[in-house]
C-alpha cells in the first residue's frame, strides 16, 4: 500500500511452519489503525493462522509482529488478549445466560460487571435488556455473533479479529452484523481485521483489503482492488470467485 497511516499490527518477514510444513511465507505489511481490514483468498491460503497470530494464539516460526509498535512477545498474553479481541465463526458460549457470558471476561480477571454495564454493551450491538437473563442455548446465529462480539468489547478491545462471522448467518443477519462492526468501528475507532469469504462484503466493508494465497501475501491496497486487481493471480480468483 503506497498510502501513510498509522499502524496497528506490522507483520516484519513473519513465517510460520508446522512439521516443515510452510503455512505462512515471509509476510511483511500493516494494518492500519482504527480501520476495517478484510483477508479474502481462497481456503488454506494461511488467513486464520494469520488472525490467530494477532493476539498471540499461535508464534512465528521467524520474523516479528508488533503491536501498536511493541513487539507482540513483550506484552503478557492476558494483556495481550484484552487488547486484541477475537470472535469466531461459532460464537461459543459457556452454558448458563447472557449476563453470564458476558461477564465472563471480567469474572477471568476477578472482577465483577453490573448489570448497566451489561445492559449498555447490549444496546451497543443492537439487542435490548430483556436479554440478559435469557439462556445462550436459545439465541439465533446473529444474536450469538451479537453477544459475542459484545463480549469481547467488555475488555475494551483496541484490535477486533473476526473470522467467517457472517458465513453461517441467512442474509438479513449478516446485514445486521457487517452494520454492527461498521459502528463499532466508527463509534470506538477500534481496528478490525475481518476474514471472509464474501468479495462483496470484503468490498462494501473493508477500508483496505489482504489478498493472501499459499502462505504468501500477494496484494494489498484498497478494498477498491478487488474490482481491478493488479495481479494476474488474484485477477483468477476474482473472476472464479465471482463465476
Amino acid at each position: 500500500m503506497n498510502i501513510t497511516y498509522e499502524p496497528a499490527i506490522h507483520f516484519q518477514q513473519v513465517s510460520f511452519s508446522v512439521d516443515k510444513l510452510l503455512i505462512l511465507k515471509n509476510i511483511t505489511g500493516s494494518i492500519p489503525k482504527g480501520k476495517i481490514t478484510t483477508l479474502v483468498g481462497p481456503s488454506g491460503a494461511g488467513k486464520t493462522t494469520l488472525l490467530k497470530m494477532c493476539n498471540g494464539l499461535l508464534s512465528p516460526t521467524t520474523g516479528t509482529i508488533f503491536i501498536d509498535d511493541k513487539p507482540i512477545n513483550s506484552y503478557e498474553p492476558t494483556t495481550l488478549r484484552r487488547h486484541v479481541g477475537i470472535a469466531l465463526q461459532s460464537a461459543p458460549m459457556i452454558a448458563g445466560t447472557v449476563f453470564d457470558n458476558l461477564s465472563l471476561p471480567r469474572s477471568l480477571q476477578g472482577e465483577k460487571l453490573t448489570q448497566q454495564e451489561a445492559i449498555q454493551h447490549l444496546q451497543d450491538v443492537g439487542l435490548d435488556e430483556s436479554f440478559l437473563q435469557r439462556p445462550a442455548s436459545e439465541l439465533s446465529g446473529g444474536q450469538r455473533q451479537k453477544v459475542s462480539i459484545a463480549r469481547t468489547l467488555i475488555n475494551k478491545t483496541s484490535i477486533l479479529l473476526l473470522d467467517e462471522i457472517t458465513s453461517a448467518l441467512d442474509r438479513q443477519s449478516a446485514l445486521d452484523i457487517e452494520a454492527l462492526i461498521l459502528t463499532v468501528n466508527k463509534k470506538y475507532n477500534v481496528t478490525i481485521i475481518w476474514i471472509t469469504h464474501n468479495l462483496q462484503q470484503a468490498l462494501t466493508i473493508g477500508h483496505y483489503t489482504w489478498v493472501m494465497m499459499d502462505g504468501e501475501l500477494i496484494e494489498t491496497g484498497e478494498s477498491s482492488l478487488l474490482n481491478a486487481p493488479k495481479n494476474p493471480r488474484v485477477t483468477e480468483f476474482v473472476q472464479g470467485v465471482n463465476a
